[in-house]
């Protein structure tokens, strides 16, 4: 069910994005047998649709032997009560649907973490609903059945949990800044985008692991993978896929995987993903980049990725208007062999106007420092005089970094 404020943008696509829910039903491991919107000038604060099609999806329900209602909209706690009295079954929301799904697809301790904090933030509100079967004895103080107590006391259990998850997440969180401060340094990229973009396939595609999980079907991958990439001509790169985002995705989940989401605000750079070949590609990076707003992620140099083309039916009048509009922007596919030559050639680019021209002093006698000069720079030229070599070179600053903890010494 669909229910958009009349002129919203979201009322001219009404049709994708019950498509969308659809999909994320799918997901989940439920069947649709009927859909319905209504386009509404202000959402009713009882049960957010008006009663005329309250009534009419009241006799829909039993008319498809439907089990579940799901509403592309957020609901509030009184409406989502409502609606479950009016209807007589159970109702879900959008961002209870994709809460449901990160549950059983998280994998890794700290994706487990994540996602038991978000619902139950998100359930807090809404633990009324949960206790309308016990009896409720109406009264003042001192008259509170036995339903009223055991609300009490299952919200102060979930407000504690809440505050062991939080704690839990810091300790993986300064677990996760120590591995980083450990790690070889390289220039960190990390890849962003829609869910189902394609971002596993292109992190499978650039590094040549074909361990790397791909499914068609939104959020297949929740967890953080990071790989060593080897982009050709002496330049590698440390490039991290991370979890898709979505419309409307729940804010107690953005704000939970913030953790997650550190390895993009420590990048240098980020990879854009957009699926080109899906007809609402143009709101999908709008949705990624107020989510990377929202993140404080947004000052980060971005390099648009233009995956899928080859599922383009006419890309001669789609691609020379998605280049004018993204000069920056590269086209890629995981499903050619040269489907990445772009991305790799664009993040060369980039890695190599960020290195810098130094000289550097060593002695003759030194073989560790020389071994050091041409292990981590691009040597320009050499010459010799006084006991000592004296070297041009170019290396982006985590290079030059390492050589001045080597003790080599270092002149522009």
């Amino acid at each position: 069910m669909a229910a958009p404020r009349k002129g919203s943008r979201d009322a001219t696509q009404v049709t994708e994005h019950l498509d969308e829910l659809a999909r994320l039903v799918d997901t989940a491991g439920a069947h649709v047998v009927a859909r319905m919107s209504q386009q509404l000038v202000a959402p009713h604060p009882a049960t957010l649709i008006g009663e005329g099609k309250l009534q009419e999806l009241a006799s829909l329900i039993p008319a498809e032997d439907a089990t579940l209602a799901i509403f592309d909209e957020e609901l509030s706690p009184v409406q989502g009560a409502n609606l479950e009295r009016a209807l007589n079954v159970r109702v879900m929301d959008r961002a209870e649907v994709i809460l449901d799904i990160f549950s059983t697809r998280a994998r890794s301790h700290e994706a487990k973490l994540q996602v038991e904090l978000a619902q139950l933030e998100y359930l807090l509100p809404r633990l009324t609903r949960m206790w309308t079967h016990l009896s409720r004895i109406r009264g003042g103080i001192g008259l509170r059945g036995p339903g009223e107590t055991q609300l009490e006391t299952d919200r102060r259990i979930i407000r504690r949990k809440i505050r062991s998850l939080k704690s839990k997440l810091r300790d993986v969180a300064h677990h996760r800044e120590r591995l980083r401060a450990g790690r070889r340094a390289l220039p960190s990229v990390t890849i962003v985008g829609y869910t189902n973009a394609g971002k596993s396939s292109l992190l499978k595609a650039l590094s040549g692991q074909h361990d790397i999980v791909v499914e068609d079907r939104l959020f297949a991958t929740l967890d953080t993978l990071t790989r060593e990439i080897d982009l050709g001509a002496g330049y590698r790169v440390r490039l991290t896929d991370s979890v898709g985002f979505i419309r409307k995705l729940p804010h107690h989940l953005v704000a939970s995987f913030r953790a997650t989401l550190e390895e993009a605000r420590g990048a240098d750079l980020l990879l854009h993903v957009v699926d080109v070949s899906h007809p609402d590609w143009e709101e999908q990076m709008e949705v990624v980049e107020q989510v990377l707003a929202d993140l404080d992620l947004q000052d980060l140099p971005v390099i648009p990725v233009f995956n899928k083309v080859d599922r383009l039916e006419d890309d001669q009048a789609l691609l020379p208007r998605v280049r004018a509009l993204f000069p920056e922007g590269v086209f890629a596919t995981a499903m050619r062999t040269d489907g990445v030559v772009e991305v790799k050639a664009a993040l060369r680019r980039l890695m190599d106007a960020a290195r810098q021209t130094v000289r550097i002093r060593v002695p003759v006698e030194d073989g560790a420092k020389l071994a050091a000069v041409y292990r981590h720079g691009e040597v320009v030229s050499r010459a010799q005089g006084n006991g000592a070599y004296e070297f041009v070179v170019r290396a982006d600053p985590t290079d030059l970094d390492r050589l001045r903890q080597e003790g080599l010494e270092i002149t522009d």
